[in-house]
């Protein structure tokens, strides 16, 4: 069974130093559900996420590389607008790879940055530029950031 258990934190932009970034694009296929069916272009590669339901930091997740013609025509023929476009940022701090997003379009200025962890309570060293915890806080996820983006929350 393939579990995913990640924290997510703001991050302090100012307090960063962000270098070689990959592009993404991604979007969400409608579900009857909370299950979450996601669809990515990374870089030059392109991958279908299903994700389950959410308990408290861990929730199932499969991920399957795709041909990116392939992603290109689900983004644009299948998932919800508008599409998420954010630049992924990977920092290692001590023993934990951080993945630091920084949004565009009408979630430009939400920088976000996760954190997996091997059991929900693992102990973690934050680094300096994180802010706040906001797992388990569902506006933060991706899937509602185009329900609701951060351009309409102030």
């Amino acid at each position: 069974m393939a579990i995913e258990i990640e924290r997510k934190y703001l991050v302090d932009l100012e307090a960063i130093v962000l270098e070689s970034g990959c592009d993404i694009k991604q979007g969400y296929i409608k579900t009857a559900d909370n299950t979450v069916v996601r669809v990515r272009i990374k870089g030059k590669k392109g991958f279908l996420t299903i994700k389950g339901e959410n308990v408290g930091a861990s929730r199932l997740e499969f991920e399957y590389e795709i041909p990116l013609e392939e992603a290109d025509e689900m983004l644009q023929k299948l998932c919800s607008k508008p599409i998420i476009d954010k630049t992924r940022y990977e920092i290692q701090h001590e023993n934990h790879l951080w993945e630091v997003d920084v949004f565009y379009a009408d979630n430009d200025g939400l920088v976000v940055a996760e954190v997996e962890l091997e059991d929900e309570n693992e102990e973690i060293s934050l680094p300096s530029w994180i802010k706040e915890e906001v797992t388990g806080d569902i506006k933060y996820y991706n899937n509602q950031l185009m329900k609701n983006p951060y351009k309409n929350w102030k």
